[in-house]
């Protein structure tokens, strides 16, 4: 495994060692021990798949509200997604940067995220799958997020999502205080 910081503090991209026979591929999703050597705290508390039919769907942004210890290793499957990462720690030398990835099955990255980020993911091709650990439980009274055309916060998205969830759509503006 291999890390590839990003410019938004405690955003990483995990680059995993595979290993190719006449079955195929294997790779490790993700090391204790090699987040410990690289002093990355993740206890992983939750694994999560999200399965996207359609190229152009749309998933975020997402994060919790209040005391936030939320950071999440997402890897794409299946297909390819431009994450979206957007830090909202108002401490932070980054507040407010956003920072794009490629998620793909061909670069097989995984990206860690780091708590008081907000997240969001737009497929780019069909049958896009994602698999990600959390590193604390959902919690359905601190879940909040960003609508993914917030005026302040202004994404530029490759392609026009196209499949976005109620929730998502009726986020309120974001508001910097």
């Amino acid at each position: 495994m291999k890390l590839i910081l990003k410019k938004i503090k405690g955003l990483i991209v995990v680059k995993s060692s595979i290993f190719f026979d006449k079955r195929g591929s294997f790779r490790r999703s993700f090391c204790k021990k090699f987040f410990k050597k690289n002093k990355i705290k993740f206890n992983v508390c939750q694994g999560n798949i999200s399965e996207n039919i359609k190229k152009g769907t749309l998933r975020g942004f997402h994060y919790q509200k209040k005391n936030n210890k939320d950071a999440k290793l997402l890897s794409c499957i299946r297909g390819e997604v431009l994450n979206v990462t957007i830090d909202l720690r108002k401490n932070s030398k980054t507040y407010l940067v956003i920072q794009k990835t490629l998620l793909s099955e061909k670069n097989k990255y995984s990206l860690l995220v780091p708590p008081g980020c907000a997240n969001a993911f737009l497929t780019l091709k069909n049958k896009t799958i994602i698999h990600y650990y959390m590193n604390d439980y959902y919690k359905k009274k601190t879940d909040t997020g960003i609508r993914y055309n917030d005026p302040i916060i202004k994404v530029n998205w490759p392609i026009k999502p196209k499949i976005i969830s109620k929730k998502d759509l009726n986020f309120k503006d974001f508001n910097k205080k």
